[in-house]
């Protein structure tokens, strides 16, 4: 009889255990990612009169194309990281009767991106002067600067074209 108690307190406190263990704090949640990743570099790329093709190129697949509303396209995008606060993204996509992309509305505008604007550049194509791009050469002596010199030092090769195969057999 003392045995038997003991065994099911023994299992009784294991069980108390393991079950405090799923809502332990440090136990590791792992990111929830639903939906179409859509960024502000690819919303930079569409243009008014381009096909569902293009879009869709750009874009991907919609996730959702309504019955109803058969010229809009809408991706959602929502993470939530480790047991954190939902995170929600939309963007839809418009298009006109010829099928060509006339609007979009959501979360992502057209812009600079937020790469560029990390970088502190503009959305169009910016060429450095000379004087800058003298200025960012390494110090004389420094791993930049014998790394450098390496990649200048390196001789180009041709690759060798093979000959072809004869069709007919001896």
């Amino acid at each position: 009889m003392q045995k038997t108690k003991l065994l099911l307190t023994s299992l009784s406190l294991t069980g108390l255990l393991a079950l405090a263990g799923c809502s332990f704090p440090g136990v590791y949640k792992i990111d929830i990612q639903q939906g179409n990743v859509v960024t502000q570099d690819m919303i930079d790329q569409l243009r008014p009169g381009m096909t569902r093709k293009q879009v869709r190129f750009i874009m991907g697949n919609p996730l959702l194309t309504d019955t109803f509303h058969a010229n809009r396209w809408d991706y959602l995008y929502s993470i939530q990281p480790g047991g954190g606060q939902r995170l929600q993204e939309r963007v839809s996509v418009n298009f006109g009767a010829e099928d060509q992309l006339v609007g979009l509305s959501g979360d992502f505008m057209p812009g600079v991106s937020r790469d560029q604007a990390i970088l502190g550049q503009d959305s169009g194509v910016s060429t450095a002067p000379a004087a800058q791009q003298a200025e960012d050469k390494p110090a004389p002596g420094s791993l930049l600067e014998q790394i450098q010199r390496e990649v200048d030092d390196v001789k180009v090769v041709p690759v060798p074209t093979p000959e072809p195969l004869e069709s007919t057999p001896q």
